[in-house]
């Protein structure tokens, strides 16, 4: 099921299939959501949870029990339920059942609320414990962008630009997506911006951290038009795209959480998480990402 909101500037639609925005369109009725494609990348914006990433051997344990985890966790995989479509706002939720419980071993819910405020979205996620035990989880964004923003343009004319000057320091995760230890200043030292490039993600993504500022937006070097995303106390922000011969789309991603460290423990209770929440407490984030296009 979709619902869509819109205001003056800004048209949404999120499908209650992962609670995932499918479509953003501007005033003038340009969509700036990548379409999905399935032979290049079959998302729009995911929502990553209960893990980001991968897990060391595509699985964990929790008491003795072992759980097969997929990249970036199931949510984004299952049926949403549509609490309220109007005005300004999308709600939806996701609760714990026997399908859930298959693949991670806890009572939760989590609620997504799209809200729209002029030429921004924010969109905050809730996670509640209603079990007894503690549970440790990982949460993250993964938005794509489209890219170039009209025919008249091509990926040389964007780059990726920050509020003040940084140093990102770079997790690599590479070849095969968990942590190996190994970090540094892979895209450079005294930055303002990320020059983009067609062989920019040649070897995949680049998660940062360290990062001081509160924005990370991809801008159109000659007319300023942007799309920045507010990432403000993400202690990880990372940055993708699908490796095509010509670039489609962008992602920026604020994440609460790492994946698995190559040959590290399947033990979730020794998992980095976003948080570990007690019984009956909540835990929420939001991510606010301005389209001025």
């Amino acid at each position: 099921m979709q619902a869509t909101i819109h205001n003056e500037k800004l048209t949404l639609t999120v499908d209650s299939f992962g609670a995932e925005a499918v479509s953003l369109k501007n005033a003038a009725g340009e969509e700036m959501l990548w379409g999905a494609e399935k032979e290049v990348w079959k998302r729009h914006a995911p929502i990553l949870f209960p893990w980001t990433g991968k897990l060391p051997g595509n699985a964990f344990t929790y008491k003795g029990k072992t759980y097969a985890g997929g990249q970036h966790g199931f949510a984004r995989d299952l049926e949403h339920r549509l609490i309220k479509a109007g005005g300004d706002t999308i709600e939806l939720a996701l609760s714990a059942g026997e399908e859930t419980k298959e693949r991670f071993p806890f009572d939760f819910t989590l609620k997504s609320i799209f809200r729209l405020e002029g030429a921004t979205v924010h969109h905050t996620l809730t996670v509640q414990n209603r079990g007894a035990d503690p549970m440790p989880f990982g949460i993250g964004y993964h938005p794509a962008f489209v890219i170039p923003f009209d025919e008249k343009h091509t990926t040389e004319d964007y780059e990726f630009r920050f509020d003040r000057l940084e140093s990102p320091m770079c997790l690599d995760s590479s070849p095969n997506g968990l942590l190996s230890g190994k970090c540094g200043y892979a895209l450079g030292t005294n930055l303002h911006a990320i020059p983009l490039t067609d062989t920019l993600f040649a070897n995949d993504s680049f998660c940062m951290t360290n990062l001081s500022g509160t924005k990370l937006g991809i801008y159109e070097k000659d007319t300023g038009r942007h799309i920045t995303c507010d990432i403000a106390g993400y202690p990880y922000t990372l940055i993708w795209s699908a490796a095509t011969p010509k670039v489609r789309f962008v992602c920026i991603e604020p994440w609460r959480s790492l994946p698995g460290v190559d040959g590290g423990a399947q033990d979730w209770e020794k998992r980095a998480a976003a948080a570990a929440l007690a019984q009956g407490e909540t835990y929420t984030t939001t991510l606010s990402t301005e389209f001025a296009r």
